[in-house]
Protein backbone atom coordinates (compact mmCIF):
# COMPACT_ATOMS: atom_id res chain seq x y z
CA UNK A 1 0.00 0.00 0.00
CA UNK A 2 1.93 3.64 -1.14
CA UNK A 3 2.26 6.33 1.34
CA UNK A 4 2.65 10.30 1.12
CA UNK A 5 5.14 11.81 3.05
CA UNK A 6 4.32 15.93 2.57
CA UNK A 7 4.72 18.78 5.17
CA UNK A 8 1.04 20.12 5.99
CA UNK A 9 -0.19 23.28 5.04
CA UNK A 10 -1.82 25.51 7.52
CA UNK A 11 -5.57 25.60 7.94
CA UNK A 12 -7.83 28.37 7.16
CA UNK A 13 -8.28 28.81 10.93
CA UNK A 14 -4.42 29.32 11.07
CA UNK A 15 -2.67 33.08 10.93
CA UNK A 16 0.68 31.36 11.83
CA UNK A 17 2.60 28.32 11.00
CA UNK A 18 2.16 26.34 14.36
CA UNK A 19 1.58 21.93 13.23
CA UNK A 20 3.26 23.02 9.77
CA UNK A 21 7.37 22.01 10.42
CA UNK A 22 6.87 18.99 11.17
CA UNK A 23 6.35 15.65 8.03
CA UNK A 24 3.52 13.64 8.42
CA UNK A 25 3.15 9.41 6.60
CA UNK A 26 -0.25 9.36 5.65
CA UNK A 27 -1.29 5.82 3.57
CA UNK A 28 -3.33 6.09 0.77
CA UNK A 29 -6.91 4.59 0.73
CA UNK A 30 -6.89 1.37 -0.20
CA UNK A 31 -10.26 0.74 -1.20
CA UNK A 32 -13.38 3.33 -2.10
CA UNK A 33 -15.52 5.12 0.70
CA UNK A 34 -19.19 3.34 0.88
CA UNK A 35 -22.05 5.35 2.15
CA UNK A 36 -24.50 2.92 4.40
CA UNK A 37 -28.15 2.88 3.23
CA UNK A 38 -29.83 3.15 6.45
CA UNK A 39 -28.12 5.94 7.74
CA UNK A 40 -26.33 7.95 5.22
CA UNK A 41 -22.87 7.66 7.46
CA UNK A 42 -19.80 6.57 5.08
CA UNK A 43 -17.34 3.89 6.19
CA UNK A 44 -14.36 1.79 5.00
CA UNK A 45 -13.07 -1.29 6.09
CA UNK A 46 -9.63 0.49 5.67
CA UNK A 47 -7.90 1.09 8.83
CA UNK A 48 -4.87 1.94 7.27
CA UNK A 49 -6.56 4.80 6.24
CA UNK A 50 -6.68 6.50 9.70
CA UNK A 51 -2.99 6.03 10.94
CA UNK A 52 -1.02 9.58 10.13
CA UNK A 53 2.72 9.59 11.60
CA UNK A 54 4.42 12.70 12.53
CA UNK A 55 8.37 12.94 12.30
CA UNK A 56 10.17 16.00 12.39
CA UNK A 57 12.44 15.98 9.59
CA UNK A 58 11.99 14.40 6.02
CA UNK A 59 14.40 11.45 6.50
CA UNK A 60 13.38 10.31 9.76
CA UNK A 61 9.84 9.84 7.52
CA UNK A 62 11.88 8.44 4.94
CA UNK A 63 14.06 6.52 7.59
CA UNK A 64 10.82 4.81 8.48
CA UNK A 65 9.27 4.05 5.58
CA UNK A 66 12.43 2.29 3.81
CA UNK A 67 12.67 0.19 7.37
CA UNK A 68 9.05 -0.73 7.36
CA UNK A 69 9.36 -1.80 3.53
CA UNK A 70 6.22 1.09 2.82
CA UNK A 71 5.90 2.09 -0.77
CA UNK A 72 6.10 6.03 -0.52
CA UNK A 73 5.69 9.20 -2.46
CA UNK A 74 7.51 12.88 -1.19
CA UNK A 75 5.38 15.86 -2.16
CA UNK A 76 7.91 18.92 -1.54
CA UNK A 77 6.02 21.84 0.26
CA UNK A 78 5.26 25.12 -1.87
CA UNK A 79 7.38 28.20 0.47
CA UNK A 80 5.03 30.70 1.58
CA UNK A 81 5.77 34.22 0.57
CA UNK A 82 5.92 36.33 3.43
CA UNK A 83 3.98 39.04 4.49
CA UNK A 84 5.57 41.83 5.39
CA UNK A 85 4.08 45.18 4.04
CA UNK A 86 6.06 48.41 4.46
CA UNK A 87 4.67 50.81 7.17
CA UNK A 88 1.70 48.73 8.28
CA UNK A 89 0.11 48.76 11.31
CA UNK A 90 3.05 48.60 13.28
CA UNK A 91 4.01 51.50 11.92
CA UNK A 92 1.47 53.73 13.54
CA UNK A 93 3.13 53.55 16.71
CA UNK A 94 6.69 53.46 15.75
CA UNK A 95 9.12 55.53 17.93
CA UNK A 96 11.05 56.89 15.02
CA UNK A 97 8.00 58.44 13.49
CA UNK A 98 8.13 62.19 12.19
CA UNK A 99 4.70 63.10 12.47
CA UNK A 100 1.25 63.14 14.41
CA UNK A 101 -0.54 59.84 14.07
CA UNK A 102 -4.57 60.81 14.06
CA UNK A 103 -7.48 59.44 12.15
Amino acid sequence: MPARIFQPARTAMQSGTAKTRGWVLEFAPSSAREVDPLMGWTSSDDTQSQVRLRFDTREAAEDYAKAKGIAYDVTEPKPRKPNIRPRGYGENFATDRKGVWTH
